[in-house]
C-alpha cells in the first residue's frame, strides 16, 4: 500500500494527561493539558512561512485544540476529516499502552472492540489519498496511531512513538520518503 508522492506536514496533537501517564486514549475524547498547549504554541512559529496551504485535522478534542492554537499563528483554512480520528482501542482504552501495543502492531493481538492495525492502515491510506489530492502542502494534525499507519504506508521505520506537537515534514525522495523532525 502507498499514498500519493505529495509532500505534507504532520503534527501529532499536544500532550494529554493520558499521554503523560502512558495510558491509551483511542476513541476517548481527551483534551490536551497545559504542557500540550505549550507544545502547540511552540510548534506554531516553526510551521509559519513554510508554504503550508491549509490544515486538515482530526475532529477529536485534542487535535481540535492543537489546531486552534497553531492556527492562531498560521491563519489558514481548516478542514476536519473524520477518518483522521485515532484508532479505536476498545477494551484497552484508558489502560496502560504497554505491553500489549507492540502485539497489536504486529497483528497478533487485537483488544476486544478494537480496530486492527491493518484496518487502521487501510482507513489512513484512503483518507491520505483524498487529502493529498488537494493543493498543498498541507498540515495534517492527527494522532500517534494515525502517524504509525502513515509511516507504514511510507515504508518508513515504525520504531518509537511519535512526539507530541513535533512538526514533521514528510517528503518524497525518488521512490521513497524522508521524514524530517523540525525542532520547536
Amino acid at each position: 500500500m502507498t499514498i500519493p508522492q505529495t509532500p505534507f506536514w504532520f503534527l501529532r496533537h499536544g500532550e494529554t494527561d493520558y499521554n503523560a501517564r502512558g495510558l491509551s486514549q483511542g476513541a476517548l475524547d481527551i483534551p490536551i493539558n497545559e504542557t500540550g498547549r505549550a507544545q502547540a504554541a511552540a510548534a506554531a512559529p516553526v510551521l509559519a512561512h513554510r508554504g503550508i496551504a491549509g490544515i486538515v485535522s482530526s475532529p477529536m478534542l485534542r487535535t481540535r485544540e492543537t489546531t486552534a492554537i497553531v492556527n492562531q499563528v498560521l491563519r489558514l483554512p481548516v478542514t476536519f476529516e473524520p477518518d483522521l480520528r485515532e484508532v479505536i482501542f476498545g477494551g484497552m482504552e484508558g489502560k496502560p499502552l504497554l505491553p500489549w501495543f507492540h502485539d497489536w502492531l504486529a497483528g497478533t493481538y487485537t483488544p476486544e472492540g478494537a480496530e486492527t492495525f491493518a484496518d487502521l492502515t487501510i482507513r489512513v491510506q484512503t483518507v491520505m489519498a483524498r487529502i493529498l489530492a488537494q493543493p498543498g502542502p498541507l498540515l495534517i494534525v492527527a494522532h500517534g496511531g494515525v502517524f504509525r499507519a502513515i509511516r507504514a504506508l511510507l515504508d518508513a521505520p515504525e520504531t518509537g512513538f511519535t512526539a507530541n506537537a513535533q512538526p514533521l515534514l514528510c517528503e518524497p525522495v525518488g521512490l521513497s520518503w524522508r521524514i524530517t523532525a523540525v525542532e520547536t
